[in-house]
């Protein structure tokens, strides 16, 4: 390990131990604002922290290992030469261990999100594999213990959804889906096919973080509000007052719609945090863009026309185009068992920072 990565180390552990010390103190429990920023940056700190805390006692064995090997006595020598052997392996281990865990935190990783899904090309069968996709999203957020409310949808002819909006809250929900977003492609034989013939189709999956408004800086002026009928299935108005809302951002075009509360206030709220998310999404994919352009690998741009995955129904097989991950369990996966798949997407990112930051060492 070099003497910059265990400065940085040492200070991280110093600071970790005076955040246990200051979360004891009765103003700061008082304060749950206060408490819960700093339960958070401690929470933060503490793998890195027990991390460097075993390098250390590891270490340690291994001076101490040398001080037996010189006392003279063989038996001990052998014994103290496989412990160090075995401290010096765990170092190793831990060394690459650490370094991950030093890469810099997206700092979106702990927010809620709020995700579109929208048929695309296929008709009837892209609406119908969007409405498999917000099934596969409940059932995953279902194992994590996450909460999803509906905000918007409008119905497709056939099944399915041609635009389906909803949030998940719960913990770090975004480090865990932010791959997500692009262009999911189903190919099978579709329900409205008569012939048997495999088709396929796509559905596009945009994931936001949810955005507060001291994220982003919206201007009154620059939205139009309107507001309509709440529409049910085959289009009838369900609501006689006009309790849907629907927010336009005129400088960037971006639309957001709700319809899922009775009161037009309700709706109100839910689409303005739609539409603070979808522009921090924006112009934050308009910054990655310009990054990415300078990047030799990455996960994904996490545009819509970006194809990212190939759900496979014939040969019971997903496809994850990014980081070359193949399953033959889609039946599993479409029951919302995703952990190995956002397992592989989150170690390639990792490797790909990795990567970055000793490049940007050597150059």
């Amino acid at each position: 390990m070099d003497d910059s990565m265990k400065k940085r180390l040492q200070a991280s552990k110093e600071r970790y131990y005076q955040l246990e010390e200051e979360l004891s103190h009765d103003d700061v429990a008082a304060d749950l604002n206060r408490f819960m920023k700093m339960s958070k940056e401690k929470a933060n700190l503490e793998a890195p922290t027990k991390a460097y805390e075993e390098y250390l006692k590891c270490e340690q064995e291994v001076a101490e290992s040398f001080e037996i090997e010189n006392m003279g006595d063989p038996e001990m020598a052998e014994l103290a030469k496989e412990s160090r052997k075995s401290a010096q392996k765990r170092m190793e281990e831990l060394v690459q261990s650490l370094k991950t865990l030093l890469l810099p935190k997206d700092p979106n990783d702990d927010k809620n999100i709020i995700v579109e899904i929208r048929g695309a090309v296929g008709g009837d069968e892209a609406n119908i594999f969007a409405g498999d996709l917000l099934r596969m999203y409940t059932k995953y957020a279902e194992r994590q213990g996450w909460k999803i409310k509906l905000l918007d949808a409008s119905l497709g002819a056939a099944g399915g959804y041609s635009s389906v909006s909803f949030m998940i809250k719960g913990d770090s929900v975004y480090s865990k889906l932010k791959f997500e977003s692009g262009a999911h492609r189903v190919q099978r034989v579709p329900k409205t096919e008569a012939s048997g013939r495999i088709h396929t189709s796509t559905a596009t999956v945009l994931v936001m973080p949810e955005a507060e408004e001291v994220d982003v800086h919206i201007n009154p002026n620059d939205l139009r509000i309107d507001t309509y009928h709440s529409q049910g299935a085959g289009g009838q108005n369900v609501n006689k007052t006009e309790s849907a809302v629907r927010i336009t951002h005129i400088p960037t075009g971006l639309v957001v719609a709700c319809q899922t509360e009775k009161a037009q206030l309700q709706n109100k709220e839910i689409a303005m945090q739609m539409i603070r998310a979808k522009v921090l999404a924006y112009f934050q994919e308009q910054e990655d863009s310009k990054r990415a352009s300078e990047r030799k690998l990455k996960v994904g741009t996490g545009e819509r026309s970006e194809k990212i995955r190939t759900y496979n129904y014939p040969q019971n097989r997903v496809t994850d185009h990014r980081v070359g991950f193949n399953v033959n369990k889609l039946d599993r996966i479409m029951e919302g068992d995703l952990d190995e798949m956002i397992a592989a997407l989150i170690h390639f990112d990792q490797e790909q920072k990795l990567l970055e930051e000793q490049e940007s060492d050597n150059a």
